[in-house]
């Protein structure tokens, strides 16, 4: 990193953005496709919502439905793989702990970027310093990124824009003149405004407002009558005011957790629902447990096609437990009892889920006055579980009572199966 005695009072915020991240990661294990059109596809294969840059070319758009391109992936040679979230997540963690060892103050975004704070870092040249950083983030995990840096986090995502489609993958607009800056905004379209979603959008247009610039420039009060108060900080934030504070807080302790999945194909069968309900229920435990959280309640909750009109059926059940616990042999037991309660033969279900509710911090539940050796065995089974399927990969080891067998999984025709968990999956350099 390039740092001098010289500092700025201005906010600094740089936003570092994974180029088609989930191609990326597909494509850091398969050199082969570097650069071959590559699509990746969401739940059960529906639709894309991930293009390499060969793949926008050939006019594969993101959302489309699989089945409506597959022609154009025959012809094209397209490389089609399965969401591997599993993988994304953890490349993602990689990155972030780069750039959270690198700089203390973070905004994690999304699963593919992060908001830095630059302001008090004494900085001697920005763009040997983002150029830097990209380095750094590829050399480590190969995975390519786009740095954005601009006044304000709205600014530094137009950078952003603007560094995808330069070379070097970097762009600044934090030494630029204001007439330099609104040329740029003039070539920024009103929807890639961030912030400014479909419907915003078709107001903006509506009332002749076209591109970043003609809303820079928008009446104050206009904006404040017609939209809400993100709509007037953009607006400051495009005249160069920094008004939206990054979200650097520690992760917050969540109320609820759901787990569930779309079948591949339709379950018929209570045994089979059986155990899709009881795998969601351990991996929400899971969950729970590296929160250090307990569960209060259960819901199970089933469901067909909502197309199937003659068909139809959407059941839920709640169990309410003694104790607050998050002990997976407890709670799959509560959530297998519920499943009883609404399970109706002769339907052919979509749809399993689980809701863990009144969650808790265990640190502050106290000490439970019944606690014995019994209990003390079950958190012992319980760190023993976790930790073996963090170092193997989720549910690699499970209950033995649990009967998880995963007949009912989702459709992954075109999964890579890459697992960064396993040694065997990651990258090996041969010499010579």
């Amino acid at each position: 990193m390039l740092f001098t005695n010289y500092n700025t009072k201005k906010k600094i915020i740089a936003l570092v953005d994974c180029n088609s991240f989930y191609v990326s990661c597909e494509r850091l294990f398969n050199p082969k496709i570097s650069q071959s059109p590559v699509v990746v596809l969401s739940n059960n294969d529906g639709c894309v919502i991930a293009r390499s840059a060969e793949a926008k070319k050939i006019g594969i758009k993101m959302g489309e439905p699989y089945f409506k391109i597959k022609n154009i992936v025959t012809v094209n040679n397209v490389q089609v793989f399965s969401s591997n979230y599993a993988l994304y997540g953890d490349i993602s963690r990689r990155i972030m702990t780069i750039l959270k060892n690198l700089f203390p103050i973070i905004e994690y975004y999304s699963i593919d970027e992060a908001f830095l704070d630059l302001s008090n870092m004494s900085i001697k040249n920005m763009n040997n310093f983002i150029i830097d950083i990209k380095k750094t983030i590829y050399q480590n995990t190969g995975i390519p990124v786009s740095i954005g840096v601009g006044n304000n986090k709205t600014l530094s995502k137009i950078a952003n824009h603007l560094a995808k489609k330069n070379t070097e993958g970097v762009a600044d607009l934090t030494k630029l003149t204001q007439e330099e800056i609104n040329s740029i905004l003039k070539n920024i379209d009103i929807e890639d405004v961030w912030g400014v979603g479909r419907q915003l959008s078709n107001l903006y247009k509506k009332n002749k407002i076209n591109n970043a610039y003609e809303l820079k420039y928008s009446s104050s009060s206009w904006i404040k009558k017609n939209t809400n108060v993100f709509g007037l900080k953009t607006v400051m934030e495009l005249n160069g005011v920094s008004c939206i504070t990054l979200e650097t807080s520690e992760k917050k302790k969540r109320k609820s957790c759901c787990v569930s999945k779309s079948f591949g194909n339709k379950v018929e069968s209570f045994e089979e629902l059986k155990e899709a309900v009881v795998t969601h229920c351990l991996n929400a435990a899971e969950k729970i447990r590296e929160d250090d959280q307990l569960v209060k309640s259960v819901i199970v909750f089933i469901r067909t096609s909502p197309f199937d009109k003659h068909l139809f059926l959407s059941r839920s059940e709640k169990i309410d437990l003694a104790i607050s616990t998050d002990d997976s042999m407890i709670l799959s037991r509560a959530c297998v009892d519920a499943l009883k309660k609404i399970f109706v033969k002769g339907y052919r279900y979509q749809k399993a889920g689980v809701v863990f509710l009144g969650l808790v911090n265990n640190n502050e539940y106290g000490q439970n006055l019944f606690v014995d050796k019994n209990s003390q065995k079950s958190n012992s089974l319980m760190k023993a579980i976790d930790s073996m399927n963090v170092k193997f990969g989720r549910n690699s080891l499970t209950l033995a009572d649990s009967g998880v067998g995963h007949c009912w999984k989702m459709r992954r025709d075109h999964s890579s199966k890459i697992d960064t968990s396993h040694f065997d999956f990651l990258p090996t350099v041969k010499s010579g």
